[in-house]
């Protein structure tokens, strides 16, 4: 993880937020290649979530919600962790999270860490709360959403009248959510401001058990499409389920810390669409016209990932130090990011061989061909050899190099970043090929 962190603040990838005044707890910034590969990311679940399935829609509900939804969901009154205080060194732990304090120290009242006094575990409730409008009192709160969801839910009837929906349906958001986190650990794993990917899968009470199946399966095969190796994931069956569930699972990764969740994919009933019903007076009943008006809460299927651990998944999953050649006690060694073409910040770098002789203009030519298609890059500094580590070190799938023969064939070399080959290509013929070679990548 060590390593990973520095690669991301060296390479532009992720910075701590406010770094300057000491930096910020729980808040990550994103940099130039950091902001492109989590919007590739978000733009490759979108695709398989809304371009691929015909009966799911998009939304982008507001952050700040009516207080009345947080009670109806039961954030108000269940959203919270226990909390213990050390009385001496003042640390903060989750006193039912065994990876921070273990039950012995809970019970003990012991500080795993001075050996100090601990308070009693008491109730810390993890909305972030804050106020609307010039008057700071009770009829002012408000919170900052702790999740996406419920902003589905409380649109789900607009979206399926409006878009003459049946069900089964599903509606995706991509969103930020806030979380006051007792303790934010391993980089941008756990953070107090991060985005989530949801997708809520409107079906009829009956039908649940098949699609929650469904779903399961789907999305654990949407890793592997981006390159993902199957053998660092794994699914955990949740026993003790959430107050709205009938049924839990967790993908997990392994990330360097161990095992971990990716994504959760819940099986919540109709306990939302009821709460929101009784909370707001509103009849959110669905009225099937192809099966003689029946009316229903639909049960509600739900996945939901973490689009900035989605960040550090891929990142962990990319990252290798790689034995090059043999050269006795001088290994050649290089750091790469094996990242997925769609997924990678730059897609292809173009490199002329030299500054001079026509060959950075005939580069840049090429270069601003290549960027009406894709992500390019472009460094004319240093040996090619280093160039190519460079780009090899945040991930660019493909390189193009620029030499002398190709002002006069109009070819250029086209460089593999996994194995490392080069091939000689005509540049009429380089769109076509890096295109073709994105839509058949197989991780080597």
């Amino acid at each position: 993880m060590e390593k990973i962190v520095s690669l991301c603040k060296r390479r532009g990838f992720v910075f701590q937020s406010s770094e300057i005044y000491g930096g910020q707890n729980g808040a990550w910034d994103y940099g130039p290649l950091g902001i492109e590969l989590k919007n590739n990311i978000q733009k490759a679940w979108w695709r398989e979530m809304t371009q691929l399935h015909d009966s799911i829609v998009g939304l982008d509900a507001a952050i700040l919600m009516h207080p009345k939804v947080w009670e109806a969901s039961g954030h108000v009154a269940n959203f919270s962790d226990p909390l213990v205080d050390c009385k001496d060194c003042k640390s903060r732990f989750r006193a039912d999270d065994d990876t921070q304090i273990s039950k012995e120290n809970v019970e003990a009242r012991k500080c795993p860490k001075c050996g100090g006094p601990l308070t009693e575990p008491r109730a810390f409730n993890l909305m972030f709360k804050t106020s609307i409008g010039p008057a700071q009192d009770t009829s002012s709160v408000i919170y900052l959403r702790p999740e996406t969801a419920q902003g589905i839910y409380v649109n789900y009837k607009n979206i399926a009248q409006s878009n003459r929906l049946k069900i089964p349906f599903g509606i995706a958001q991509v969103g930020k959510a806030f979380r006051n986190e007792i303790v934010t650990k391993n980089f941008i794993f756990r953070t107090c401001e991060f985005e989530q990917m949801e997708m809520q899968f409107f079906v009829k009470p009956g039908d649940d058990e098949k699609f929650f199946e469904y779903w399961r399966e789907q999305r654990m095969g949407y890793y592997p499409k981006y390159g993902i190796r199957a053998e660092k994931l794994r699914w955990h069956h949740h026993e003790k389920l959430a107050h709205y569930a009938k049924d839990a699972y967790d993908i997990e990764f392994e990330f360097p810390m161990g095992f971990q969740e990716l994504e959760g994919i819940h099986n919540r009933t109709d306990f939302d669409l009821t709460q929101h019903t009784k909370f707001s007076g509103k009849d959110l009943q669905y009225i099937d016209q192809d099966n003689g008006n029946e009316r229903y809460i639909p049960y509600i299927i739900e996945t939901s990932a973490g689009l900035t651990r989605n960040v550090l998944m891929f990142l962990c999953d990319a990252y290798e130090e790689e034995k090059v050649a043999d050269k006795g006690n001088d290994d050649d060694w290089r750091t790469v990011l094996h990242f997925h073409p769609s997924i990678a910040p730059v897609t292809v770098a173009v490199l002329p061989l030299m500054k001079k002789d026509g060959l950075a203009e005939l580069a840049k030519d090429i270069q601003n061909e290549l960027k009406e298609d894709f992500m390019t890059d472009y460094d004319q500094s240093g040996a090619i050899g280093k160039r190519y580590r460079r780009q090899d070190e945040v991930g660019t799938p493909f390189c193009v190099t620029v030499d002398y023969d190709s002002k006069e064939d109009d070819t250029v070399t086209l460089r593999f970043r996994d194995s490392m080959e080069q091939v000689r290509i005509k540049r009429s013929e380089l769109s076509a090929r890096i295109r073709a070679e994105i839509k058949n990548y197989k991780r080597v």
